[in-house]
């Protein structure tokens, strides 16, 4: 197959390209950029007044499958991720059974390459059943084609723990991401904690819940040298706590999403289940804090804890209520929104954030960027594409979104994945 995209003004951070010009997709691979290529043959994309761009990557995905499929599997959220413009997303461990094991990573390699129109890369538990008292069988893991390890949806308890994963994450060269929050101090809460819980008569969760094991594995980072990760930072004090880390050259990158630089706790006012995420929407200086760790280049990544509920599982008392959002098909357009347009970051860095370094981070160094001889994963932005998001649109088969209604400018309309378009507006 070959594509030839044409007067798109090409944005691409590994290779410091911003310039309007054509790109070649032949074989799957990136074989031509360059000014006026001629087709020879090739499906032509029109792409004037556009954006083009290494394909997405969400280095933080549920997936659901195995053992909710009812939420989510491997088709819908690849659809989903199509649509937002991603191209590559994770698989979270937290399913059931818990991705610890060669034969649940093979599972997924093989049942998601079967499926799924994007690439789909597992990462494995660091505990056994993330239960938090063994380390999970890393090296076999590693070996059966793990990104990454996390026991991502808890905290791994023990810093004994975490130390030994942290060392053999060394010895493996593969990244920890780190799930901060002491449960000890979040136990039992639903919302952050502050004037809207005080006022809403909700258990709060506060900030020192993450900030605490932030500073923790930092710690432990510098002391194993290893390769730390931390998702979806929410508090002032854990972009804090990450800058000055960075400042001493610890080993420690980082990211959040965009309901944290979008929204705040008082979403919660309405007592909408859609609103209910772990960490928890924070406070106005928090959201303020974290556009600062964007700007700044704290805040490494914009990834989108993609958390896939049913309608039943959602639709009942807050309190009982699970946490999470699903986030695939509205975060480019947040991050245009809330970010570009509000002239945060520019073009270059969300593209970086949200492309670039993810797979930079997971040592996949043929995604992200638009060098010849790489993936032909390539994404098409209209900056100015006005949408309503509609339930009735969303293609992932979750449908737990605070943000239905909400009228947005900037989305994805053309999405290829190793050179074959799989959505197009």
């Amino acid at each position: 197959m070959k594509l030839l995209i044409k007067n798109g003004r090409i944005i691409d951070p590994a290779n410091k390209i911003n310039r309007v010009s054509d790109i070649l997709l032949e074989n799957g691979k990136v074989s031509k950029l360059a000014k006026d290529i001629k087709p020879n043959g090739a499906e032509a994309i029109d792409a004037k007044g556009m954006i083009v761009a290494p394909g997405l990557f969400d280095m933080h995905t549920h997936v659901r499958q195995p053992g909710r499929e009812d939420a989510e599997d491997f088709i819908t959220a690849s659809c989903a991720a199509a649509k937002g413009g991603f191209t590559s997303i994770t698989a979270m461990p937290n399913t059931n059974p818990v991705c610890d094991n060669r034969g649940i990573v093979e599972y997924i390699i093989s049942e998601s390459r079967g499926n799924a129109i994007i690439n789909i890369f597992p990462i494995g538990a660091i505990t056994k059943a993330q239960k938090g008292e063994d380390l999970a069988e890393l090296a076999d893991m590693k070996d059966a084609g793990v990104v990454a390890v996390s026991d991502d949806g808890s905290s791994v308890k023990n810093a004994q723990l975490m130390r030994k994963a942290l060392e053999y994450s060394n010895m493996f060269n593969v990244p920890v991401i780190s799930h901060c929050e002491d449960l000890n101090l979040s136990q039992g809460g639903v919302m952050n904690e502050g004037l809207t819980s005080t006022l809403l008569g909700l258990l709060g969760i506060p900030n020192i819940s993450e900030s605490c094991i932030v500073a923790r594995d930092i710690a432990l980072a510098n002391f194993t040298k290893a390769k730390l990760h931390i998702a979806h930072v929410s508090t002032k004090e854990s972009v804090e706590l990450i800058r000055q880390a960075k400042e001493k050259g610890i080993n420690v990158t980082c990211e959040t999403c965009p309901h944290y630089f979008t929204l705040t706790d008082e979403t919660v006012k309405g007592f909408d289940t859609n609103a209910k995420i772990n960490p928890p929407l924070r406070t106005k200086e928090d959201r303020k804090a974290i556009m600062g760790g964007l700007k700044d280049g704290t805040i490494d990544v914009i990834a989108t804890d993609h958390a896939p509920h049913t309608e039943a599982d959602k639709d009942i008392e807050f309190d009982l209520a699970p946490f999470g959002i699903i986030g695939l098909e509205t975060a480019l357009s947040l991050a245009i929104n809330e970010l570009v347009d509000k002239k945060i970051i520019k073009w270059d860095e969300l593209i970086k954030k949200m492309s670039y370094i993810p797979s930079e981070i997971l040592g996949l160094t043929n995604k992200g960027r638009l060098s010849i001889g790489a993936d032909a994963d390539v994404v098409i932005i209209d900056p100015d594409k006005k949408f309503k998001f509609a339930k009735e649109t969303i293609v992932s088969k979750s449908k737990n979104s605070p943000f239905i209604g909400r009228n947005f400018k900037g989305c994805a309309v053309v999405t290829i994945c190793r050179g074959k378009v799989v959505y197009k507006a």
